[in-house]
This record gives C-alpha cells, sequence and structure tokens, in this order.
C-alpha cells in the first residue's frame, strides 16, 4: 500500500482519536465546572489528594503535548 493509499485511513483514524480526546476534556471541563462533585463544607484532605493526582496526570499529557517537562528538547 503506498503512502497515498494511507492518507485517507490515517485521517479517518486521527479525526476518531481527536473526537475522543475532545468528549473527555468536555466531560473533564463539566466536572471541573461542577467542582468536581465536592460540597466546599465537605472538602478534605482526600479531596486536595484526588485533584493532585488529577493534576499530575494531565501534566504530564500538557508536557508531551507542548514538548515541556521531560518532554523538552
Amino acid at each position: 500500500m503506498t503512502q497515498t493509499a494511507n492518507t485517507p485511513k490515517a485521517l479517518d483514524a486521527f479525526i476518531a482519536r481527536k473526537a475522543e480526546i475532545d468528549a473527555m476534556l468536555a466531560r473533564l471541563a463539566r466536572l471541573s465546572d461542577e467542582h468536581f462533585n465536592a460540597s466546599p463544607d465537605e472538602i478534605n484532605w482526600g479531596h486536595v489528594g484526588t485533584l493532585t493526582h488529577y493534576a499530575e496526570l494531565l501534566k504530564r499529557i500538557t508536557d508531551a503535548a507542548f514538548r515541556e517537562g521531560e518532554h523538552a528538547p
């Protein structure tokens, strides 16, 4: 199969993956808008730990996407 023949399939796969990412980002944005379903009167260090974990995972992604941190050239 030639490079030209592969391009439409690669483009379709790329668009499908992008749609998955967009959906996940939208869900995360909605959850963040709802303060990660935490009531201000009930916040404890467990909530902080959970958000710290989420932030660490997202930092790995943003570092890779923007070539920062350990992914910096």
